[in-house]
C-alpha cells in the first residue's frame, strides 16, 4: 500500500508489495525489494537500492547526500541488504566518487534511533548501532558488531568482526575482533575479549581458548606486535578465529586499539 501523500519519483521501481506510509518521499533511481516498508515522512534518496524485509521507520533518512564538501552530485550510490531495521531519526549517507562511489549494508542490522552511516562506509551482517552511534565517512564495520549508544568512529578505521563497543567510546584507531573496547585516556581501549558475546554465538571452548592465548601473548607478555604474532603462530596452529585476528592486525593501516 502506497499512502496517497506520498511523493514518488517516476524512475523508481518498488515491488508490489511495499509499504509506503504518509509523506514519504522516494527520490529517483530507487529499488525497493519484497516486503520493505517505509514509515511516515521517512526520505530515501536518489540512487538507492533497498532489498527485502527492511523496516524504515518514520523520519529516518536513507540516501541522502553525503556531508563531504567535495560532494558536487555525482551518480552515487547506498546500497542496502534485507532484514534491516532503520529506527526513527536514522540517517545513511550515499557514497562519493573520491572514496567508493557506494555505501554499503548487509543484512539483519539494527540501525536505533539518530545513529549515523556516513558516506562509503561498509556494514556487514547483524550488526548493532545504538541509539546516537555515529561512523564517519570510509569505516568499514564487520559482521556482529556491537556499537553502544553515543560510540563515534573515527574517518577509515575498520571495527572488527564479534567486537563490541561500549557506550560513549571515541574510536580514532582500528578495534581488534572479537574484543571489547571503551575509552580510554587518549583513544579506545581494549578490556579483554568479547567473552559472553562469543560464548551466546556459539563459539567453541577450544576457539575461546586459543583466542585468549593469543590476546595474553599480543598484550600481557611485555612482546613488540611482530614477536607476540609469531609466537601465537608458533603455538597456536589450525584455529580459524586466531588465524582471523592475526590477518586483521596484519592488514592495519591506521594501527588498532590496546589493552
Amino acid at each position: 500500500m502506497i499512502h496517497p501523500t506520498a511523493i514518488i519519483d517516476p524512475s523508481a521501481v518498488l515491488d508490489s508489495s511495499v509499504e509506503v506510509g504518509p509523506y514519504a518521499i522516494i527520490g529517483k533511481q530507487v529499488r525497493v525489494g519484497t516486503g520493505t516498508t517505509i514509515g511516515a515522512h521517512a526520505i530515501i534518496g536518489d540512487w538507492t537500492s533497498i532489498g527485502e524485509n527492511n523496516r524504515i521507520f518514520p523520519q529516518s533518512s536513507v540516501g541522502a547526500p553525503p556531508q563531504d564538501l567535495k560532494y558536487k552530485g555525482e551518480e552515487c550510490w547506498t546500497r542496502i541488504g534485507s532484514g534491516n531495521m532503520v529506527r526513527e531519526f536514522a540517517t545513511i549517507h550515499r557514497g562519493t566518487v573520491t572514496g567508493n562511489g557506494e555505501t554499503v549494508v548487509g543484512n539483519g542490522n539494527l540501525f536505533m534511533a539518530y545513529s549515523h552511516v556516513a558516506h562509503d562506509c561498509i556494514i556487514g551482517n547483524n550488526v548493532v548501532m545504538a541509539n546516537v552511534a555515529t561512523l564517519a565517512g570510509h569505516v568499514t564495520v564487520e559482521d556482529n558488531v556491537i556499537l553502544g549508544g553515543l560510540v563515534a568512529v573515527h574517518q577509515f578505521s575498520t571495527i572488527g568482526t564479534h567486537a563490541m563497543i561500549g557506550g560513549g567510546t571515541m574510536v580514532g584507531l582500528d578495534v581488534l575482533p572479537y574484543c571489547i573496547a571503551t575509552n580510554g585516556k587518549r583513544d579506545a581501549k581494549l578490556r579483554g575479549l568479547n567473552l559472553i558475546g562469543l560464548k551466546r554465538r556459539g563459539f567453541s571452548d577450544e576457539a575461546v581458548s586459543n583466542l585468549k592465548k593469543a590476546y595474553k601473548a599480543l598484550f600481557m607478555a611485555n612482546l613488540k606486535t611482530e614477536e607476540a604474532i609469531a609466537r601465537i603462530k608458533a603455538e597456536i596452529n589450525g584455529c580459524a578465529e586466531v588465524d582471523y585476528l592475526l590477518g586483521f592486525i596484519e592488514r592495519s593501516r591506521r594501527g588498532f586499539c590496546r589493552g
